[in-house]
């Protein structure tokens, strides 16, 4: 069934509000290896009133492009596991499709309060991880199944909440399989396009995208992702752990705000 929401007007103010949200996403998404759905969503719902499925559905869309310019930028510095982000993607393309199911049954408020968890936990894990440049991704057998389970659960989370799963990839690869920040990052990036179409795909059957709203997003992010993957590899790593935490603190608090106030649809 489609989601309800609320219709918004296609105005000068709506369209500078999606290329200010894709600039600042594909800086973030290049910079931390994410595909900006933390930036996306809650920054849809608090300044162009989205519906939170609505929000989440777009954010995927979104997501497309932004890492598929974060990939190439890393890939430039030899910064991308290829086998083992495709392990990753396997599992995250049927856990996105299994995330989407779940979307339209999951009530406004339990969503909102969903992601502001979300973001604690992502704030928690920035200063738990010590990124370090020297780490190599070891793949054996075992890591090979876990990388495809980790792709499993990181789908499910996008496909619920919008988000292209970087931002639970990245730090589960430095903390569990031992790699680099940079090549967190660069792998994170290419598992979640294949995941990120396959969420959409789900999303568009259940009426959770706006494509206008996703395409200028989308395109506006690829403007800063490059630029985003150039300072991460000379920005100190524990310094932009900091600096991304603040800021989703920030999100957080708004989030949780607005689902006080909110009411369960």
């Amino acid at each position: 069934m489609p989601s309800t929401f609320v219709v918004v007007q296609r105005n000068r103010r709506f369209y500078l509000i999606c290329v200010g949200i894709g600039l600042l996403a594909g800086l973030l998404s290049g910079l931390f290896g994410v595909g900006g759905g933390t930036v996306i969503v809650p920054l849809l719902v608090l300044l162009l009133v989205f519906d939170q499925r609505l929000a989440a559905g777009t954010s995927l869309a979104a997501i497309v492009p932004v890492a598929s310019v974060g990939v190439i930028s890393y890939a430039l510095n030899n910064a991308v596991a290829w086998l083992p982000a495709l392990l990753l993607a396997a599992g995250a393309v049927v856990g996105a499709q299994i995330g989407t199911w779940l979307l339209p049954r999951v009530s406004q408020r339990a969503l909102r309060w969903g992601f502001v968890g979300f973001l604690v936990a992502v704030i928690v894990m920035l200063f738990i991880v010590i990124p370090s440049r020297e780490a190599v991704l070891e793949l054996t057998w075992l890591s090979g199944v876990l990388l495809v389970l980790v792709g499993l659960a990181t789908g499910v989370v996008s496909g619920l909440v919008g988000v292209g799963g970087g931002i639970i990839v990245v730090p589960v690869l430095m903390l569990a399989f031992g790699t680099s920040d940079l090549v967190a990052k660069g792998t994170s990036l290419l598992m979640m396009i294949p995941a990120a179409i396959s969420g959409t795909v789900g999303n568009f059957r259940r009426g959770n995208v706006d494509f206008v709203a996703a395409g200028i997003i989308g395109v506006s992010a690829c403007a800063t992702t490059a630029l985003g993957a150039w300072l991460a590899t000379i920005v100190d790593p524990f310094l932009g752990n900091i600096l991304f935490a603040v800021f989703l603190v920030f999100i957080a608090v708004q989030m949780a705000i607005k689902a006080i106030r909110g009411r369960s649809r």
